[in-house]
């Protein structure tokens, strides 16, 4: 089980109300734009523990980015100060998190750095050029099967390269329009799930799982939900794109009160995934056991 105490399925974009491999932006409340819960201090925690072991594995900026960096700061402490007064304790220069023990001072260091410690958020910065928008600046602690080594300064294009139906389609070409078209006083966002082995949050390398599913049991495995934010910072004009890991474990599925309806609900995005989706996700040799288990658990439920 997962070691962390926020309640399961939180978000469920495989129920029906998201589609795998499509765009899928819709506007989202300021109030919303972050979400500190109950996780908050074992997250924050964790980001620490990246950040000192090895900084430029989870944190890169390019030089010319300090304008920018400076406004996501300004945008997550109005934020914070705003709707989550609850959480955070604002004083002269500094932010205290009562619930993780914690004190951050907005002057010290880069402030994208600064700005990540106090979210759970990663926070990533997407500049305009040639060749479409570009990662120059992030703080990249909890990916799900990327890096920074591997995409830092690539275009949207390079990044998504083993993305399934974004390159050369629709997909990639609607992105460009929304990014081209984004207005600064607008938010939008959507989510991403996969499944994976483990609870852990640092996930930087490809996975492929390879589930112990027995007896209709869901064993190990862990739902990981992205919820994922977009906006144009109104000085710089670049894009800072927000993501937020959820990862609930599939055995709280089975004593959770909607567990028909969300098995169902991801039984049938597994099924309509193609081979191409079904590679990228890392699941090409266990989709039909979970597919299995996952109406076992449907119909046991009705």
């Amino acid at each position: 089980m997962s070691s962390y105490p926020n309640p399961p399925f939180t978000h469920s974009p495989y129920d029906g109300s998201s589609r795998p491999f499509t765009v899928g932006l819709k506007p989202f409340e300021e109030a919303v734009f972050l979400e500190p819960d109950l996780s908050l201090g074992a997250y924050l925690s964790e980001k620490e523990r990246l950040f000192s072991q090895d900084l430029d594995t989870v944190f890169r900026v390019e030089a010319g980015t300090e304008a920018a960096q400076a406004e996501v700061l300004d945008l997550v402490t109005g934020n914070l100060e705003r709707f989550h007064g609850g959480t955070y304790r604002f004083g002269s220069g500094t932010v205290e998190i009562p619930s993780a023990g914690r004190v951050v001072r907005l002057s010290e260091g880069p402030a994208l750095l600064t700005a990540s410690q106090l979210v759970q958020e990663d926070l990533i910065i997407m500049r305009p050029g040639p060749e479409g928008y570009r990662l120059v600046a992030a703080s990249l602690c909890f990916p799900s099967s990327w890096s920074l080594d591997e995409k830092f300064g690539q275009s949207m294009h390079g990044i998504h390269e083993n993305v399934p139906g974004f390159n050369g389609a629709r997909m990639g070409q609607t992105v460009a329009r929304l990014f081209d078209n984004l207005k600064p006083e607008q938010l939008v966002g959507r989510f991403n799930w996969s499944v994976y082995p483990d609870g852990n949050l640092h996930h930087p390398r490809p996975k492929q799982i390879r589930p112990e599913i027995s007896n209709g049991g869901l064993a190990r495995l862990f739902l990981r939900v992205e919820r994922q934010t977009l906006r144009r910072l109104p000085g710089s004009g670049d894009i800072l794109f927000t993501i937020k890991v959820h990862h609930d474990p599939l055995a709280a599925l089975e004593v959770h009160e909607d567990r028909a309806r969300l098995a169902a609900g991801l039984r049938q995005q597994l099924v309509e995934l193609d081979t191409d989706q079904l590679a990228y996700k890392g699941l090409v040799s266990t989709r039909d056991a979970l597919v299995k288990a996952l109406e076992g658990l449907s119909v046991a439920a009705q």
